[in-house]
């Protein structure tokens, strides 16, 4: 208790006195992060070639752990494999102050890459019992790369910093249950509960671009599966039936309402339908109609608002029908929202707009869920931010009038231009945990 004491009086001795800390020269230290960043690129983008051929989905990330595991160890990282299944940890202390967290996810997506680049995935995986193409369709391995990139700065820059890192590989960021996996293994008991953390996303920004703000950046997440049940029958004959596939039909269309006509229109909130599972052949009403979706928010009330509002409305919907009620499941507690801390957010502010200028700006949240958010809550001051991945000439012209859309995240074209993109997210990470961590 006591040493914990210490180093939470260290941590707020460092943070409060930041801008004293660094007001002498941050344009030099960012020159020297930039230099040794540019100097290890080639092999940066060795490493990011090598994971986005070779991706792994959530659980299973066994070669890529593996790989970072290596990477830190020649750093000089003390590395634990296997936390919270296909986790790792990664230390490296560096005298008195404050314990700092970062976290990059190790999980790609099951689904086909349809980018035609030469270092394109052409890998397969099980997942849910069904072959499928894995893909890094969503930047985890630029943030893999990026995250290899700022331990070695950091390493090479020990002189002029004081604490201890830890460097995390999260699984299983794509099925919001990695972070969890690893507090549950007792990684805050194990390695210690640090005092900052920060973890970085890819976005279809200008490469380039930092983006960030405080308070909520990401949604809270849940999952909806409800089972309409009917009475099947023969398709001639939909009088002697109940058919759930009318019943899940007006759900999914009713539903809106609680997002048109119940929520306030100034909060965020959506509700989307992503499947439909129900009967074989069109000549047969079927007995059971499968239906799942996700429910997004920001706001603890929102979210209580259109929970009720989804279960209400399934009741109803086979209400209506004379069905027996459906068997709904609100999975809950997906991902709850990443909540940036104010202060933090304000420091690395004021070392981000010195080493970019006004290429690092606040943005508005993003509506995708994150489960970083279960470090966050387990009480860390913490920072999630953002960096681009595209041209900057192809976001200006995708942002005009019909002009062409640059891929998003998890579409099957999502292609991060490499150089600058790896360096920019190395940059600002070790710029931002430099920030905790003056000497």
């Amino acid at each position: 208790m006591k040493t914990r004491l210490s180093r939470l009086a260290i941590a707020a001795i460092l943070l409060s006195a930041l801008p004293a800390a660094h007001a002498a020269a941050p344009a030099a230290l960012s020159t020297q992060v930039s230099s040794r960043i540019d100097a290890m690129y080639p092999w940066l983008d060795g490493v990011y070639k090598d994971l986005h051929a070779h991706p792994e989905i959530a659980f299973q990330e066994a070669r890529t752990a593996g790989k970072l595991a290596a990477e830190m160890r020649k750093l000089g990282f003390e590395v634990t494999e296997k936390v919270g299944k296909t986790g790792v940890v990664a230390i490296y202390r560096n005298g008195p102050g404050p314990l700092v967290l970062v976290r990059t996810e190790l999980d790609g997506l099951p689904m086909e890459e349809k980018t035609g680049l030469p270092y394109a995935s052409h890998a397969r995986a099980q997942s849910d019992g069904r072959d499928t193409f894995v893909a890094h369709s969503c930047g985890h391995d630029i943030h893999m790369a990026s995250w290899l990139g700022a331990a070695r700065t950091l390493v090479e820059l020990k002189s002029q910093w004081s604490g201890t890192l830890m460097f995390v590989g999260q699984p299983a960021e794509e099925i919001v249950s990695g972070a969890r996996a690893m507090l549950d293994d007792g990684l805050f008991k194990r390695f210690g509960k640090p005092d900052y953390a920060f973890a970085l996303h890819s976005w279809p920004l200008a490469y380039g671009t930092v983006g960030y703000n405080a308070g909520p950046v990401s949604s809270n997440s849940d999952a909806l599966e409800i089972v309409f049940k009917g009475r099947g029958g023969h398709g001639s004959a939909p009088d002697k039936t109940i058919d759930p596939i009318a019943i899940a039909a007006r759900f999914v269309t009713d539903v809106q309402t609680v997002i048109s006509r119940e929520k306030d229109p100034k909060e965020f909130g959506v509700v989307t339908i992503g499947a439909i599972q129900g009967g074989t052949v069109g000549n047969i009403i079927p007995d059971t109609v499968v239906v799942r979706g996700t429910i997004r928010s920001y706001k603890p009330e929102v979210r209580a608002k259109l929970l009720d509002g989804v279960r209400r409305v399934a009741n109803a919907s086979a209400a209506m029908a004379g069905a027996p009620a459906p068997e709904v499941s609100l999975q809950g507690r997906g991902g709850d929202a990443v909540v940036n801390n104010e202060a933090l957010v304000q420091k690395t502010e004021a070392v981000f707009k010195a080493a970019f200028g006004d290429k690092a700006q606040r943005m508005p949240p993003m509506t995708a869920s994150e489960d970083f958010s279960q470090f966050v809550n387990e009480g860390v001051p913490s920072m999630f931010f953002f960096t681009g991945i595209y041209d900057p000439q192809a976001v200006a012209d995708a942002q005009r009038t019909n002009g062409k859309p640059v891929a998003f995240n998890h579409s099957p074209y999502y292609a991060p231009v490499p150089e600058p993109s790896i360096k920019t997210a190395a940059q600002a990470m070790s710029l931002a945990v430099l920030g905790t961590l003056g000497r």
